[in-house]
């Protein structure tokens, strides 16, 4: 479970999270969805640790993430919109190496490696350095980075980004594979109709606090509105007309 109580950052006296909570639960997927600048990079920074917040508390299980920050990310994988691979490393050895942040080794981290190039469509390129890699290539190794240690509680930030139908078809029935697992997902995309379609319950962000949370049926019966996008439409043109 990943748990987020009256969460508040701020930078230079502007927040940036202000007084955010939500609970994203076992075996269910979680959309945090917000216009650029709603708080969501400095939720997931503070979830993974990266990030002390200045009130409240972020947890991962029943680890408080500013108290036990290691503890919490054994509990936590999580995939970056920015990949960060480093180009001279092949996907094998990126993998490899996350394994060994984790604690994992030998034929153990052998057989885990394997599997997940098996399973994310990486054999053709496994063993070839990152350098020249595809958008797609480099989400399936960041992927692969944030899966090798089992964790039972996700954070995918646009997980389909350069990804072609295909390809994001398994990285979508991967997800709801994981969920059915029993794991806590949360995920932030802005394809409305990838967000509507693998969410079980939605958190809609507007200046660092929950705007809106629900499932996709219950916002659309609050709002009127028949579509997520023009829910997220809405939610942002009041902004602008309260500013």
């Amino acid at each position: 479970m990943i748990r987020v109580e009256n969460l508040h950052k701020s930078f230079g006296g502007v927040p940036a999270v202000d007084g955010l909570g939500f609970t994203a639960k076992d075996g269910e997927i979680t959309g945090l969805i917000g216009h650029n600048g709603a708080g969501k990079t400095t939720t997931f920074r503070i979830l993974a640790g990266l990030m002390h917040p200045d009130a409240g508390t972020a947890r991962i299980d029943d680890c408080d993430v500013a108290a036990g920050r290691v503890a919490a990310q054994r509990r936590l994988g999580i995939l970056p919109d920015v990949r960060g691979l480093y180009p001279r490393l092949t996907a094998r050895e990126h993998i490899r190496y996350y394994g060994g942040l984790h604690g994992l080794e030998g034929a153990a981290l052998e057989e885990r490696i394997g599997e997940l190039i098996t399973r994310l469509g990486m054999e053709e390129f496994a063993d070839r350095r990152a350098k020249g890699y595809s958008r797609g290539q480099e989400l399936k190794v960041a992927l692969a980075r944030a899966l090798v240690h089992a964790p039972r509680n996700l954070i995918l930030d646009e997980p389909t980004n350069g990804l072609d139908v295909t390809s994001s078809r398994a990285v979508h029935a991967l997800i709801r594979e994981m969920r059915d697992e029993g794991a806590a997902i949360v995920i932030s995309s802005h394809i409305m109709s990838e967000v509507e379609s693998l969410c079980d319950q939605l958190v809609i962000m507007a200046d660092g606090r929950a705007a809106l949370t629900g499932t996709a049926e219950e916002l659309r019966a609050r709002t009127g509105h028949g579509s997520l996008e023009d829910i997220f439409v809405g939610i942002a043109a009041g902004l602008e007309a309260a500013e």
